[in-house]
């Protein structure tokens, strides 16, 4: 049984895929493309054990391609050379469809990489799958990423992950001659993230530890074998992305000691520095914000700055930043108004632009009254005239609420003294 539980039930055919109904199910575009065998070169996105690396495997056996597949960790420009001329030779062999060249983490790619695949892709050498949970349009050349389509993979759902480890306890040779009671799920779920793998993982970790044939699976049971356990079951990487959120909640909570801790740990890694930069610049918006501006301009300094530099001068400029933004001040407030702010737009639909703040550039447009009675802000006293700007049916609607902090508190009292506490400011 060396071969993991994950491997032992990886889907084979569409009809078995679990998840991304949304892509695969009965009416789904990449369905049909695929029982149409008309495959597009895609750039697969999604979080770590959602299924891209089966779904690539899938579209070349359903389509009866040859497959060939590189990791963007270990192989360089040679190593994609070399698959290429050996996609070309079996052009013809087996089929006379193109083959599939499939590469895993293809954000980790550089340029020059990525570059060596577009002549191949362009003349119709190989289908290209790749794989990235990283947001393809900062990692993948523009020119490749216009000769892809991009599919979006979500998340299993609390459904999807237990019909997993039903699947699990029925299907595999070794784990159905258990009596498996799946009495309580919350900490598994919890401990897998939704990642599919890494559920299976913690699974038959727990299944196969135990020497009696029934194994009643609790919180508390799951909880004690994998604190046992922490090395054993996170063989696969999957650690990368509890120490990135380790380092996140840190700086959110202002320690900058931890900070520098856990990005010590990735840097010992090997991790990607772009990856670090990039979470820093969220960071810099989604938890600092407007409590502290700068903060942004230094995350986006420190993004190209070491995007240039590399390591190990890097680790410098990353721990400056870190520090930075861990002692800055936090506010969620913009984040959180541009949450409520697409929830309303999503409830409320496409309501129309109120006729005085409308664009008014024919004499037609001007006569049915668009722009009339716009009171134009420079005009008045302080540069403000009290009027609507929202759509009639949500007016008054309050989506912003500035943070707890110097300088957003200023915030709060221009807006009063401008509104008189209309928003209720």
């Amino acid at each position: 049984m060396n071969t993991p539980l994950a491997e032992r039930l990886r889907p084979r055919t569409l009809d078995s895929y679990l998840s991304q109904q949304h892509l695969v199910g009965p009416e789904a575009a990449l369905r049909k493309q695929i029982e149409k065998d008309v495959i597009p070169s895609l750039i697969l996105w999604g979080p770590p054990g959602v299924g891209k690396t089966t779904l690539a495997n899938i579209i070349a056996t359903e389509s009866g391609r040859p497959f060939f597949t590189l990791s963007a960790i270990s192989s360089g420009v040679k190593d994609v050379r070399e698959v290429i001329e050996k996609a070309k030779k079996s052009d013809g062999l087996f089929t006379t469809k193109n083959p599939i060249l499939f590469i895993d983490e293809i954000h980790r790619f550089s340029k020059s990489q990525q570059d060596s695949l577009l002549g191949a892709v362009e003349k119709g050498w190989i289908t290209l799958i790749g794989a990235t949970t990283e947001n393809p349009s900062f990692e993948v050349i523009p020119a490749l990423l216009s000769r892809s389509q991009v599919y979006v993979l979500k998340p299993f759902s609390k459904e999807e992950l237990i019909a997993l480890l039903k699947r699990a306890m029925t299907k595999d040779e070794h784990l159905s001659k258990k009596l498996i009671d799946l009495k309580e799920t919350e900490t598994l779920l919890r401990l897998s993230g939704g990642d599919a793998r890494k559920l299976l993982n913690i699974f038959e970790l727990i299944v196969t530890s135990e020497e009696t044939e029934k194994v009643v699976i609790t919180n508390k049971m799951v909880l004690h074998k994998v604190q046992q356990n922490t090395v054993r079951y996170d063989k696969t990487g999957e650690q990368h992305y509890d120490i990135i959120s380790a380092f996140i909640k840190s700086i959110r909570g202002s320690d900058p000691n931890a900070a520098v801790y856990w990005l010590a740990r990735m840097i010992e890694g090997g991790e990607d520095v772009k990856f670090i930069a990039r979470r820093l610049l969220i960071l810099a918006s989604e938890d600092i914000g407007n409590a502290n501006p700068t903060a942004l301009i230094l995350a986006n300094n420190t993004f190209q700055a070491v995007s240039t530099i590399g390591y190990p001068e890097s680790r410098i400029i990353l721990s400056q930043c870190c520090i930075y933004l861990a002692t800055s001040p936090k506010s969620n407030a913009s984040y959180r108004a541009i949450n409520e702010a697409q929830s309303l737009v999503r409830k409320t639909g496409d309501l129309p632009v109120p006729l005085e703040i409308r664009n008014a550039p024919t004499k037609l447009m001007k006569d049915l009254g668009y722009g009339e009675d716009y009171k134009y802000a420079h005009s008045y006293e302080n540069n403000f005239a009290a009027a609507e700007f929202l759509p009639k049916e949500i007016s008054n609607t309050t989506l912003f609420q500035p943070g707890n902090n110097q300088r957003e508190q200023a915030q709060r009292d221009f807006l009063h003294k401008r509104w008189k506490g209309k928003y209720g400011y």
